[in-house]
């Protein structure tokens, strides 16, 4: 019979719903169930992509003896971290306060209060039952050892939860920069691109800082490395060359052996990067990974009512990489004749060039262009050419099982990928784009709000709503100012405005100058987080921060600019000891240092300036325009003419008639 997982609408969750093991959804039901039983919560945390999620699924929760163990012992939960990352986030700092390290699938160990006193991540069977056998025994015979445990554990996650209230500096300088920019390239790996280390991770972030800072810097060592890494990235196994799309990270150093599981907030936020790289160095393969990214999006992650779905699985048919894996001699019965070029295009070989599964993954060399010129090809020729083979091995590979779908449409992750087609249409003015964000853009807003304005964290479904975190509010708000800059119309800045706001009343402790994760009138957890390091995803904090700056200066608004400041005061005298983890911040810091250029672009011409101007990589700008408007900088400056001002700290420009001119007062 089903487990109470049932009813569910996780597909990571239903995954779990025929395990023996007696899985209970995070809810008052199971937190009851352990006060009245006095048992020990078990929290697994895992998501329907996850590789180690599964092994551990079939080697333990599948096993009946381990099942009886656990539900003879413990309360067991199970939780998507994608559906709740709240509860995620604490549990994680647990597990990273006992082991140092963290990860997924993760495991807690709770009183029946829910205070961690045990925590890890995969566990073999046989540890697994050792682990599980002692805790009980533990709590059956000496509970008051757990009591004092998880009162030191509670304490060490609340105290890690402290945000410094620090003066706001009267300015900050390229020193400033320098200080957090120079002990980083110390990890750049030279050879390999990226950082000095495997397994290798994109954080699109992390290079976006480095691209706009080696520009804004003049610093070429850190513009050529962040070059020679997107071309890294974009050539290697990590980037999907059939079908489009980036894995979530390479196991090797090389970029070569990807974790194939593919998840929609890396691919967002890797579209939107080598978007700003394209418009400043224009090469041909970031458009080609823009391009082939966003087709896979819209063919295998849209749903028909415009939202985003969260993640392709790693494996298929219980082994890792099979959909996306060749052997030689399959190119070469499908392929025929022209099979040897593109064994060689794409570095495959007999044995194959995965040896441990005796299969090739395709990726391509840095220098494949100097060789296609030397097969007799021009780059136009090859890249009609390589389309036509991609599109045949693609419909080849479309008759394979297919990886798992996680089908969940989260707000926060719908933003971040909004904000790529919109990025996008900005450079390549592909109505296509354009057109996709705007309907993701209305599905958010119908789908994902309730009648009041307020976000969900995802669609509600089976009676089940989730209200919106932090980041939810953050990355909506971004997009929307995003889609506002690529539209001029003012309806997408407002609902952004609105969003902020909800964030400020809901989630803004004013005494600690930061945003917590969750609202106040969410969920009470053992602790509420302020999300601060950027990771993989930029903080909530950061991003909240950024937009507060980008409405601040719409508005002419000081409450919004004031809380941005006194936000980065907070996190800046940590900056410099871990660039990597405040990449988000640090391109706050970088307008800071350099000021942002607030363009506007009137009149009847305003698209077509708009659209010139795009050919241009301006960093620290933003764009707002039309012919008519309520924004305050555009007072006063709406006539018959086509006409480009540049403000900067308060100070405005006359108007000029052209790009051209406008660059002048720029560059």
């Amino acid at each position: 019979m089903p487990n109470k997982l049932q009813h569910e609408i996780s597909p990571y969750l239903l995954q779990h719903q025929h395990n023996p093991v007696a899985w209970y959804p995070w809810g008052e039901e199971a937190l009851q169930k352990a006060r009245a039983e006095n048992k020990l919560i078990l929290v697994s945390i895992g998501y329907a992509a996850c590789h180690w999620c599964h092994v551990m699924e079939r080697e333990s929760f599948e096993n009946d003896e381990v099942a009886s163990l656990m539900n003879q012992h413990f309360i067991s939960i199970k939780v998507d971290r994608e559906e709740r990352p709240d509860i995620d986030q604490v549990y994680m700092t647990a597990v990273q306060l006992m082991t140092q390290s963290g990860g997924w699938p993760l495991h807690c160990i709770c009183l029946p209060d829910t205070r961690p006193i045990y925590g890890g991540t995969y566990f073999k069977t046989t540890d697994w039952t050792n682990i599980l056998l002692q805790l009980a025994d533990m709590w059956r015979e000496k509970p008051d050892i757990a009591f004092d445990y998880a009162e030191r554990l509670t304490q060490g996650i609340r105290q890690s939860e402290q945000l410094p209230v620090n003066r706001i500096p009267e300015g900050y300088n390229i020193h400033d920069l320098k200080a957090i920019v120079d002990p980083w390239k110390q990890l750049f790996d030279l050879k390999e691109g990226g950082y000095k280390r495997a397994p290798k991770f994109p954080l699109p972030n992390n290079w976006l800082f480095l691209l706009r800072y080696g520009v804004l810097a003049n610093d070429q060592e850190v513009l050529q490395h962040t070059h020679f890494t997107l071309q890294k990235i974009a050539a290697g196994g990590i980037y999907d060359h059939v079908g489009g799309g980036f894995a979530r990270y390479s196991v090797d150093a090389g970029w070569q052996l990807p974790h194939f599981e593919k998840m929609l907030y890396d691919n967002a936020q890797l579209v939107s990067l080598y978007c700003e790289a394209w418009m400043q160095s224009p090469k041909l393969a970031y458009s080609r990974v823009i391009h082939e990214t966003l087709e896979w999006v819209d063919r295998e992650m849209t749903a028909a009512d415009g939202g985003f779905y969260c993640a392709l699985d790693a494996d298929s048919e219980g082994v890792e990489g099979k959909y996306y894996t060749f052997e030689e001699q399959e190119f070469r019965a499908l392929l025929g004749e022209e099979a040897p070029l593109f064994i060689h295009y794409f570095g495959m070989s007999p044995e194959g060039n995965w040896p441990e599964a005796h299969t090739n993954i395709l990726k391509t060399a840095l220098d494949s262009e100097a060789w296609i010129e030397e097969s007799g090809f021009n780059m136009e020729e090859w890249e009609i050419y390589l389309q036509r083979i991609k599109e045949k091995l693609r419909r080849y590979r479309d008759k394979r099982v297919r990886p798992g779908l996680d089908n969940k449409q989260l707000t926060s992750w719908n933003a971040l990928m909004l904000k790529a087609f919109v990025d996008a249409y900005q450079i390549f003015g592909e109505n296509s784009y354009i057109n996709t964000a705007l309907k993701n853009a209305h599905f958010i807003q119908e789908s994902l709000s309730d009648p009041y304005g307020k976000l969900f964290h995802q669609a509600p479904g089976s009676g089940k709503a989730i209200p919106g975190f932090l980041d939810d509010h953050a990355f909506a708000a971004e997009a929307f100012i995003s889609l506002y800059e690529a539209t001029f119309e003012e309806r997408w800045l407002y609902q952004a405005k609105s969003w902020a706001d909800t964030a400020i009343a809901h989630f803004y402790d004013r005494e600690r100058g930061g945003f917590y994760f969750t609202s106040a009138t969410a969920e009470a957890l053992i602790v509420r987080k302020f999300e601060i390091l950027d990771n993989v995803i930029p903080s909530s904090n950061s991003a909240m921060a950024r937009v507060l700056t980008k409405l601040g200066l719409y508005f002419e608004e000081a409450a919004y600019t004031d809380k941005a400041s006194q936000l980065l005061a907070n996190v800046f005298p940590q900056m410099k000891s871990y660039g990597s983890a405040y990449s988000n911040w640090s391109i706050g810091l970088l307008e800071e240092v350099y000021g942002c250029y607030e363009i506007a672009l009137t009149g009847p011409g305003n698209e077509e300036l708009r659209k010139e101007l795009n050919n241009y990589y301006i960093p620290n700008k933003i764009l707002s325009g039309g012919i008519k408007s309520s924004l305050p900088l555009l007072q006063g400056r709406l006539t018959a003419d086509t006409l480009a001002y540049v403000c900067k700290n308060k100070t405005c420009s006359l108007p000029v008639a052209s790009v051209e001119e406008l660059l002048k007062l720029i560059i």
